[in-house]
């Protein structure tokens, strides 16, 4: 059992203890309709798990990153899916780490109680991806406002949030002297802003995430909703994202023992030529290997989560726990599904869901190749690649 597994034991009986009641079923029907799991989130927030990264000042429980993690995790190893949710939790730290007193007061109380959502995050482009620097949405300052122009693409959750962070250029790139300065972050209220300067349009895809491009036309935003200061918000929103990739390697280690729990069971059961087929070494050592897989993830994960809490630098760590993790996730899905054979095609079974849901974090919210990149040249010092 690895380090870490049979620790916070009290947030994970009380994650699996909410998840009970919102079993197998409620998520298949979820994901037949293409809907969003409402009552789920909401009873999350109400026992106050989406809170968790707030302060108790400002009505939250003060946990760190690890907590945090620990709770994704539980989510998806419940058979649950915290793409719904967990864009809550790393936009926090954005707001915690950057914002002003008086933003953390108004924002952070209500966020904790559940009268606002920030479930979105505001930075993907259509022609930048994740080349971040060269984002062409412009935010520029008329007197005590904002005015936004651009777009956005694969921005999660604008449906079912109140607030989203946003990452606009306020200096155009020719003038600054790092590409990476003259962009600025800024909470948008979406309650506002739809319909009045920005418009939303969803995008279907094989899984059911909730995702959307935006369109911004003159939006006006006041100038009090910039967070830090004007220029520095690249620097800013890596805290989200190193948040974001410690936390979604969690959700993929979830998926990964929910994936090896299901077919280990399956396997011991499957009677086939007169045996188990977990009898057969064909069927044991993929799973196995997916295993050990996990539990070495599981232990990058938390090593990352060591360092956010710790206020020290942790890209790397970040990164790598995220290509461990889905890396592992996804072999275990692979198994899962080639071993209960057709059943694990039918959506009674669970399996072809889970196996959609992870098989995304392959390519976001960071692609495995550009995780090499980063390692290859912030980790051993290679020419840049791009």
């Amino acid at each position: 059992m690895a380090i870490g597994i049979a620790d916070y034991s009290d947030i994970r009986d009380g994650v699996r203890a909410l998840c009970a009641e919102f079993p197998a079923a409620y998520h298949r029907k979820i994901d037949e309709a293409r809907g969003y799991p409402e009552a789920f989130v909401d009873a999350l927030t109400k026992a106050g798990w989406m809170a968790a990264l707030i302060p108790e000042t400002y009505g939250g429980s003060g946990l760190g990153l690890t907590e945090a993690s620990v709770i994704m995790e539980e989510i998806n190893r419940s058979g649950g899916n915290s793409g719904a949710c967990h864009g809550q939790m790393y936009n926090m730290t954005t707001l915690i780490r950057h914002g002003s007193e008086a933003q953390r007061q108004f924002y952070l109380p209500k966020i904790a109680s559940g009268e606002l959502r920030l479930q979105s995050m505001g930075v993907t482009e259509p022609t930048t991806g994740t080349d971040t620097t060269k984002i062409r949405t412009t935010a520029v300052r008329r007197g005590d406002r904002y005015v936004i122009n651009g777009q956005k693409v694969w921005i999660s959750r604008v449906q079912h949030s109140d607030l989203m962070i946003l990452l606009a250029r306020t200096t155009p790139i020719e003038q600054v002297a790092k590409k990476s300065d003259g962009m600025s972050i800024f909470i948008v209220d979406l309650r506002e802003a739809i319909g009045k300067g920005l418009t939303v349009q969803p995008i279907l895809n094989m899984v059911n995430h909730e995702t959307n491009e935006l369109f911004f036309d003159n939006l006006e935003i006041p100038a009090e909703n910039l967070i830090g200061e004007e220029g520095q918000g690249f620097k800013y929103i890596l805290t989200g994202l190193n948040a974001e990739r410690t936390l979604i390697a969690a959700e993929c280690i979830g998926d990964g023992y929910w994936f090896i729990d299901k077919v280990t069971a399956y396997a011991k059961e499957r009677v086939v030529f007169g045996r188990p087929i977990g009898q057969n070494q064909g069927v044991q050592f993929p799973i196995a290997e997916g295993y050990i897989e996990i539990e070495a993830a599981n232990l990058m994960r938390f090593r990352a989560c060591q360092l956010f809490d710790a206020g020290q630098p942790c890209g790397a760590e970040a990164n790598m726990a995220k290509y461990l993790a889905a890396k592992a996730s996804w072999e275990a899905a692979n198994a899962c599904i080639q071993f209960h054979g057709g059943f694990g095609f039918a959506c009674d079974y669970d399996v072809e869901r889970k196996f959609r849901e992870t098989r995304l974090y392959q390519v976001a919210p960071i692609s495995t190749n550009l995780i090499l990149s980063y390692i290859a040249e912030h980790v051993l010092g290679m020419p840049r690649s791009f």
